[in-house]
């Protein structure tokens, strides 16, 4: 606090305040923070300069539009951080509102639920109360069974097949995700989709990163014939298939093999339910899951007698 004897100018606590529109009891809390400085009279009294009015408009006007005391502390040491200041201000406002429009889905959702249904949807909405969890968890999912695939690989398959989170949920996108993540905190359903994968014996797998890369290249063949709507059909997309599982053991390509493949492809309601939530989610129904499908009742049809 700064002693003057020159009041020309200066102004007493209480016409601050008329002039600014900035309560006293503010003022002083400003004077307190260090982020205005206020010279006192001769007689002890807090006064202003014309320099600490404009100062004090200047912070009632970035309080007014939501920064903090730290942000606009760090403005009024230099004004060339306003631009970064809002900017991060917007950003963490966009962030609340992200959140906030997530939390809207979900209380929809539970106000959809039938009286009966509401309890399970309650306990599976609670699994992903917080926007962005349901990605987290079904992306932590597929990186443990897809442990080997090649970083890019994994990349995209995360972009084609786990639901982005949308810029605005709706409560059926949100019912989607939650019994996506409860199937994917399921032992059970984790263990089936690996079973799918490897088909049973992984075990003899002999490199595993080998086969996903070369059962990527096979699924990409069949998603093809999948986005065109074509019938499953034996063609190059299976035996490509086949080829990337049999040469991963050891073995040739052979009726006694594709049978083997055949059996152990059997699939499981869970995973059936699991992949059709994903295509609802995504909003469209060609999925890995999708291609897998197809390519095993290829496989099916591919052991069928000609003519039958």
């Amino acid at each position: 606090m700064v002693y003057i004897t020159d009041l020309r100018g200066a102004v007493s606590i209480g016409e601050a305040s008329r002039r600014t529109g900035v309560p006293v009891r503010t003022i002083r809390f400003y004077c307190d923070e260090g982020i205005l400085v206020a010279h006192r009279s001769s007689g002890g009294h807090r006064v202003f300069t014309a320099d600490a009015l404009a100062r004090l408009t200047l912070i009632r006007r970035l309080r007014t539009v939501g920064l903090g005391l730290s942000d606009i502390a760090g403005v009024l040491d230099d004004e060339g951080t306003t631009r970064d200041t809002v900017a991060r201000e917007r950003a963490s406002v966009e962030a609340e509102l992200d959140a906030l429009a997530w939390r809207h889905a979900v209380l929809r959702a539970l106000e959809g639920a039938s009286d009966g249904e509401r309890p399970d949807v309650l306990a599976r909405l609670a699994g992903v109360a917080e926007r962005g969890v349901a990605r987290d968890v079904l992306v932590t999912f597929w990186r443990r069974i897809l442990a080997t695939m090649p970083p890019g690989l994994f990349d995209d398959f995360v972009e084609m097949d786990i639901p982005p989170v949308p810029a605005v949920p709706t409560a059926g996108h949100v019912l989607a995700v939650a019994e996506l993540t409860a199937l994917a905190r399921t032992p059970e359903v984790a263990h089936e989709v690996s079973r799918r994968l490897w088909l049973s014996d992984r075990g003899s797998v002999r490199d595993e990163r080998a086969l996903i890369v070369e059962l990527a290249a096979a699924y990409g063949q069949a998603g093809q014939r999948v986005f065109a709507g074509d019938d499953p059909e034996p063609g190059p997309e299976l035996d490509l298939f086949v080829a990337a599982h049999a040469s991963a053991r050891g073995y040739r390509d052979s009726p006694a093999f594709r049978h083997r493949l055949a059996i152990a492809g059997v699939g499981h309601p869970a995973v059936a339910r699991y992949w059709a939530l994903t295509a609802e989610a995504l909003g469209t129904r060609n999925t890995t899951g999708a291609t897998e499908n197809w390519l095993h009742t290829a496989l099916t049809l591919s052991l069928e007698p000609e003519g039958s």
